[in-house]
């Protein structure tokens, strides 16, 4: 199931939405703290996060699933953001050094080929970082909110998916450890929540936050000499900033 854009944005425009995003921000920048040079991509809804993390970056663009819709992002601005199919990303392989995966997973109709997809176009030693909603959690159980859209996902189904598309995860996070409710009292407390969550082994975290490095022993363009005629066989792009290479189709 793909989540509406315009319900997106209203969640994000509310005071539970910005909790969230807080919250989940926070635990990504524990791992990203410095993006200065680097090509910044967000896949599904990221647009949120990426207004904080897109300072010092070489460049930043959004992509949208094309059944979720997309906004004009930044506001005012010239438009950074485009509608995509997710199953053919419009950019060129080994690209980008940063990729922001929020809202997009869960809602795939193809998870492991939208996996794949992320690899192509991911530079050698790039990272990617996942909120993927935990079954377990009960943020996944109310669709009050966009986390509770689509297929959850454990800790194994996530590991799998990941070795199946030759990724190795560098860091397991939790975010959202604060009930999805609009009450008061929740929304002031979700820091304290989010810092019980942090030093205890509890289950109910309302998303996995994984950050993971993509394995290169494997052609950059799997998947894609069928739709390119005349390919040789391709050459590893060595480790190292992609920045100033994205570039559509």
């Amino acid at each position: 199931m793909h989540l509406d854009v315009v319900d997106l944005k209203s969640f994000y425009a509310g005071p539970l939405g910005a909790v969230a995003k807080r919250m989940i921000l926070r635990a990504v920048r524990q791992r990203w703290s410095d993006l200065q040079g680097l090509a910044l991509l967000g896949l599904g809804y990221a647009v949120p996060y990426l207004d904080d993390l897109r300072e010092g970056t070489e460049r930043t663009i959004a992509l949208m699933p094309a059944r979720q819709g997309v906004v004009a992002w930044p506001p005012g601005q010239l438009s950074l953001s485009s509608l995509v199919e997710t199953s053919d990303l419009p950019l060129r392989d080994s690209v980008v050094d940063r990729i922001l995966l929020v809202h997009a997973l869960e809602t795939s109709d193809d998870p492991a080929g939208l996996m794949s997809e992320i690899w192509r176009i991911l530079a050698p030693g790039g990272h990617i970082m996942m909120i993927v909603p935990n079954r377990r959690g009960p943020w996944a159980r109310l669709d009050t909110t966009p986390f509770g859209h689509g297929q959850p996902f454990s800790k194994r189904q996530l590991t799998e998916l990941m070795r199946r598309a030759l990724f190795t995860p560098t860091h397991w996070g939790e975010a959202l450890f604060v009930p999805p409710l609009q009450r008061k009292f929740f929304l002031q407390t979700a820091g304290i929540w989010e810092r019980i969550g942090a030093n205890l082994p509890l289950p109910f975290a309302g998303v996995y936050v994984i950050e993971a490095t993509k394995q290169v022993y494997r052609p950059a363009l799997a998947g894609k000499a069928a739709r390119v005629r005349g390919l040789l066989p391709p050459i590893l792009v060595p480790s190292g900033n992609a920045a100033g290479r994205i570039h559509k189709s």
